[in-house]
């Protein structure tokens, strides 16, 4: 089976078929367009999307109204960092910018995957985190750039 478009979310549907299966996929894998993946009952699905749409949590592969194969995105090692002023989010945007790290934000915290030397950082700049195995919502984007003129 070959799936080139998202039929649509999990979150969004009111009534779900009696099958689900799973496609366990890690956060980084979210931004290919084109892969071989397996569900969690043993179906082979290649994944080319026309469209240029990353996957999220619960998008749905296939679905038809006995079953339907959906996206889960495994939980990542994060930094969860809950600076608690804007010096302190100033000092730590301004450290993950020069390393060029991706963050990304959830209400009041920001996310990074975990870094030993990031969390060494935030114990000297007394900002407080926690280190947990969480999903995040899409893929940590790298953004590179140089910094010759």
């Amino acid at each position: 089976m070959i799936v080139e478009k998202i039929v649509g979310n999990i979150r969004m549907l009111d009534k779900l078929p009696p099958h689900i299966e799973r496609v366990y996929l890690n956060s980084d894998d979210l931004v290919k367009r084109i892969q071989r993946v397996v569900t969690d009952h043993g179906t082979e699905i290649g994944i080319r999307l026309k469209e240029t749409k990353e996957l999220t949590d619960g998008d749905i592969l296939w679905m038809d109204e006995k079953k339907m194969m959906v996206v889960s995105v495994l939980p990542d090692d994060l930094l969860v960092i809950r600076p608690t002023s804007m010096k302190q989010m100033g000092e730590i945007a301004h450290q993950l910018g020069n390393r060029h790290l991706p963050a990304q934000f959830e209400g009041e915290e920001m996310l990074v995957q975990y870094d030993y030397l990031v969390e060494e950082l935030l114990k000297q700049l007394h900002i407080p985190y926690q280190r947990k195995k969480r999903k995040v919502k899409q893929a940590f984007r790298y953004i590179g750039h140089r910094h010759d003129g």
